[in-house]
């Protein structure tokens, strides 16, 4: 909340004071409504994220296209770069087969209109039959656009070292 202080003397005329009041009381509902809208994005965003999550588990290429940003980039841990139509292609080709594409720990940040993501991804399944199963740490952008938020840009951490 940004707070005000104006000098206006003994508040003569009486329209002086009523004026602050008005801008003060303006100034409050406005930062109110924005605390409140970042909370709401905040929800949009995490929602749209673990969306995206299912539909990569399940190669769902129409999903994973409207979430996507048409010049999204995914970064991997090992340096690797993927573009969104790398991206549907491999869901398309349907090479992986998830038992688990979930994530846990997710924190949604959100500055006016971008957001940022990050969770602990657990991912298991197949490879071309090849089996898989590991952790990483990843961050989601997200950026708000004319027709609601899209996937911007992506990284991912190495995969975690197995615990026991």
């Amino acid at each position: 909340m940004i707070l005000l202080q104006v000098e206006v003397g003994p508040c003569r005329p009486f329209a002086a004071c009523a004026l602050v009041v008005t801008v003060v009381i303006a100034m409050t509902i406005g930062s109110i409504s924005r605390a409140g809208s970042s909370v709401d994005d905040e929800k949009a965003v995490a929602a749209l994220d673990t969306e995206y999550q299912a539909a990569v588990k399940t190669n769902d290429v129409a999903t994973m296209d409207h979430i996507l940003a048409d010049d999204f980039v995914l970064v991997t841990g090992l340096g690797k770069t993927y573009t969104k139509a790398d991206l549907l292609n491999e869901a398309r080709s349907k090479r992986m087969v998830y038992e688990h594409q979930e994530d846990s720990a997710q924190k949604v940040r959100v500055w006016g209109d971008t957001a940022v993501v990050t969770a602990l991804l657990w991912a298991k399944g197949t490879e071309e039959g090849k089996a898989f199963d590991y952790k990483l740490w990843f961050s989601d952008t997200y950026v708000r656009t004319p027709t609601g938020w899209r996937y911007v840009f992506g990284q991912a951490s190495t995969r975690l070292p197995k615990t026991p």
